[in-house]
């Protein structure tokens, strides 16, 4: 009997001790899906920020070429 309690207490400990280096290695797993998303979520801010820039230059130069129209008349 005594050797049976041992031997439970042994796999509990081993399996008690297991679930927490699962559960670190989870945790690290979730720390690179956030970074994952934070450099998505900045590309995609990069790129709208990059559309908007072109889309003032084009109504500058169309602006420009309005007052070159203007002038010439």
């Amino acid at each position: 009997m005594k050797k049976l309690l041992t031997l439970l207490f042994a796999v509990a400990l081993t399996f008690s001790l297991s679930s927490v280096s699962f559960a670190q290695q989870d945790a690290g797993t979730a720390d690179k899906k956030t970074e994952t998303k934070k450099e998505e979520k900045a590309e995609k801010k990069a790129a709208k920020k990059k559309a908007k820039k072109d889309k003032k230059a084009a109504k500058e130069e169309k602006k420009d070429d309005m007052k070159k129209d203007d002038m010439a008349k």
